[in-house]
């Protein structure tokens, strides 16, 4: 596949401390899509970005058609008309109405020429091969228009978007069978550390089960990626940095948690440095400060926190927006709804971008506030599942009073069920 290729040295910053918003701007303003194209038949391209735009091949609907089943005729009504045909959907004879005469019609049906308004049939009363409409109904009730859903040659999805199911349906109307996508970002999730152990092995003093890879995994499945999962990797520098060097050569991203710092023990970090370019970037943001960013020829590297919660809200507000850049997308900010706060926090860092896990209940006048978990461990997963969103608290905020609007950021905008 022939990739684009990346800035020498995309994360190289000049600043000890990045904030929130300037973290941002790099990882979505200096990386570019990665990913080739292929093209998909229509029911394989869920979910994936667009790689050209969508223009409108035809009107939809395609001829004026009937929004219920009833009578077709010309307005305005005088009285009693002759029923002179009738119209069901799929019919593809031709049919002409002249003033004064009516067509039995039903739901998506073709439109006789010569008429231009439908009575629901409930309205109706039928004698004999006659019928009496409404006389007051306006004239175009209950017709569908050709084009009125979409005209021809108008733009309707853009390069670089995302397709969503109602999409799908846009597409189908169209009579599109295939659909130009880009290739799914090719991701390599890794864990390392001999006190790590895979869920269902025996755990002893001074162990722990490897939580975080699981979860990486689980969030770069809301994305168009495809995964490899290269388990954990021993405390081996040489076993760690063959790895990583044949790797580099397949995937697109390589991504990891825990060892952001330069100790003898951080393998991967000290096999990063010796195989490309690495960046420690201190961001002012908490859950998070620590993250590691590098490449090894294209292929970008992504070093999280080893603390879940940490691991977990950086990849949110990180590794999505870099996944989604490279895999061709467009980035979006998450939407963030003003809602009253159910909480004190009386002291908070300034400086800081905070990220709080929390949720919404309704209040005593029936509107949402927003509640607190009310510790603030960055390993306590538990705090995780009972969460459905992020408080943000921006760095000019010193404390939050109850009643207080915050922003509340649900997680249900970064691809995440609630």
């Amino acid at each position: 596949m022939t990739r684009r290729k990346l800035l020498n040295d995309c994360f190289l910053t000049d600043k000890d401390r990045l904030s929130h918003g300037e973290c941002l701007e790099i990882l979505t303003g200096r990386l570019s899509a990665v990913t080739g194209k292929e093209e998909l038949p229509l029911v394989q391209a869920s979910g994936r970005w667009l790689a050209a735009d969508i223009i409108a091949p035809r009107n939809v609907p395609l001829h004026d058609n009937s929004a219920v089943d009833g009578y077709a005729f010309a307005a305005p009504a005088t009285g009693p008309m002759p029923i002179v045909a009738r119209i069901a959907a799929g019919d593809l004879s031709s049919y002409r109405l002249v003033p004064g005469q009516a067509a039995r019609i039903f739901t998506g049906a073709p439109m006789p020429e010569g008429a231009d308004t439908v009575a629901m049939q409930e309205d109706c009363t039928v004698d004999g091969d006659q019928v009496v409409v409404p006389l007051d109904l306006k004239r175009g009730a209950n017709a569908r228009r050709a084009g009125e859903d979409v005209a021809a040659n108008t733009p309707v999805l853009h390069a670089a978007s995302r397709l969503r199911p109602q999409d799908m349906a846009a597409l189908a109307s169209f009579g599109l069978p295939r659909i130009t996508v880009r290739k799914p970002v090719r991701i390599a999730i890794l864990s390392n550390g001999d006190e790590l152990l895979e869920p269902g092995a025996e755990i002893a003093q001074g162990q722990v089960y490897d939580s975080n890879r699981a979860m990486l995994q689980a969030l770069a499945e809301t994305l168009p990626c495809d995964i490899t999962d290269l388990g954990i990797l021993p405390d081996d520098t040489s076993v760690i940095e063959a790895t990583l060097a044949d790797v580099a050569k397949t995937h697109d991203v390589i991504l990891t948690s825990g060892g952001a710092s330069r100790g003898d023990e951080d393998h991967i970090i000290n096999a990063i440095d010796r195989l490309g370019t690495r960046h420690l970037w201190q961001i002012a943001v908490k859950p998070g400060r620590p993250m590691s960013f590098g490449q090894i020829g294209d292929c970008i590297f992504l070093g999280l926190p080893g603390n879940p919660v940490a691991a977990f809200v950086c990849f949110l507000l990180y590794v999505r927006p870099a996944l989604t850049v490279l895999g061709g997308g467009n980035y979006q900010e998450p939407i963030r709804f003003p809602v009253a706060a159910g909480f004190d926090v009386p002291s908070k860092k300034p400086g800081r971008r905070e990220f709080w896990r929390g949720w919404l209940q309704p209040g005593p006048d029936g509107r949402p506030v927003a509640h607190k978990f009310t510790r603030d461990g960055s390993g306590l997963i538990s705090g995780l599942r009972q969460a459905t969103g992020l408080i943000e608290i921006t760095e000019d905020v010193t404390s939050v009073a109850r009643g207080e609007l915050v922003s509340f950021l649900p997680f249900t905008g970064f691809g995440i069920d609630s």
